[in-house]
């Protein structure tokens, strides 16, 4: 049998660290945690949780200090999660892996929380997060597991609170500082670029995030797994910089490939409406576009096997949008049709 470990790095964590360690405990046959210079009372609370507790220096770099936490156990198989994740489901899926031979790196579904217009969504990944022994991390920020071997998507769901608004106050600025220092060492690295520019405009900093975007946009590969992301976040980053022609041209050359993206038709609707109000002028010819945008994300419904696919865009939050639409032309009746369907939806996805 394969024994299966918990491997993380944790630092001042005392908020959700016992939640992930209980999650995680009747899943694995040994928890490894390897704290980087806490000063509230994460240790204790990993310890007491079943958790072999280790320390060292944080050394200014996300793969090194895994590597380090990785190098503490002898399993074969090691589950990855940070502090603020917890298993959600499907942890009968590492009870099965037991006696597979670990020749393989395993994608779990990471499902994130994040504030947007007073409500709390979630957007999911496919994330590395088993690896087999020997499998080491590389990227001082942002890091992946390094090597050729194959990858599986596994049935095991993760939650992550960390995108919340309460919870990046803490963390402002020091992925920033990584990121430079990484983009300085690796200035091609266009995944560093994108990462970069998502933590400017997660800040609202988007006329510093735009560069950022556009510079990896001009080198993404089609078949990049954060492609999606990167198109919706700089059309919204442009929005934002009021650069609708721009935005709005993107879209049209995109257009065929995300046909089945409820994100992008979303995400469009909301930049023909920002357009709108910007300029009135053009209310008349955007007004039918901005609704048939919403109208098609309802049409190709939740698409969740999307990278970062947001949960209700291709159902609530677009009828939501939609009552509002009407609402404001004063179209009572479909407001109020639009209001019923977004409220059914949503309550039928919780």
């Amino acid at each position: 049998m394969n024994r299966i470990a918990l491997v993380m790095i944790v630092r001042d964590e005392a908020r959700c660290l016992a939640r992930c360690l209980a999650s995680a405990r009747p899943w694995v046959d040994e928890m490894v945690v390897l704290d980087t210079g806490s000063r509230d009372a994460s240790p204790a609370i990993a310890a007491g949780a079943g958790a072999r507790v280790a320390h060292a220096r944080w050394p200014d770099d996300f793969a090194a200090a895994r590597n380090q936490a990785l190098a503490l156990t002898d399993a074969p198989w090691r589950l990855i999660l940070d502090a603020d994740e917890w298993i959600a489901s499907g942890g009968e899926t590492l009870a099965a892996l037991r006696g597979e031979p670990p020749g393989f790196v395993g994608l779990l579904r990471v499902v994130s929380r994040f504030d947007s217009g007073g409500q709390t969504e979630e957007a999911p990944s496919w994330l590395p997060r088993l690896l087999p022994a020997g499998v080491l991390y590389e990227g001082r920020i942002h890091e992946q597991p390094g090597g050729t071997l194959p990858r599986r998507r596994l049935g095991l769901v993760l939650g992550h609170d960390g995108y919340l608004a309460a919870q990046q106050a803490d963390k402002q600025g020091r992925n920033e500082r990584l990121l430079r220092l990484a983009l300085a060492e690796q200035p091609d690295d266009l995944y560093l670029s994108y990462q970069l520019g998502k933590d400017l405009e997660l800040r609202q900093r988007y006329a510093d995030a735009l560069p950022f975007y556009q510079q990896a946009w001009a080198g993404v590969g089609r078949s990049a797994a954060w492609r999606h992301d990167l198109l919706l976040r700089l059309l919204y980053t442009l929005k934002k910089e009021r650069r609708f022609e721009t935005a709005v041209g993107l879209a049209a050359d995109e257009m065929e490939r995300w046909g089945e993206s409820p994100d992008f038709f979303f995400t469009l609707g909301d930049l023909l409406l920002d357009w709108a109000l910007a300029e009135p002028a053009r209310a008349a010819e955007l007004l039918p576009q901005i609704e048939s945008s919403w109208q098609r994300a309802i049409e190709i419904g939740e698409r969740p096997e999307l990278p970062d696919s947001v949960r209700g865009r291709g159902s609530f939050l677009a009828a939501h949008n939609l009552a509002a639409f009407h609402e404001s032309l004063g179209r009572s009746a479909e407001a109020a049709l639009w209001r019923e369907r977004a409220a059914a939806w949503r309550a039928g996805a919780t």
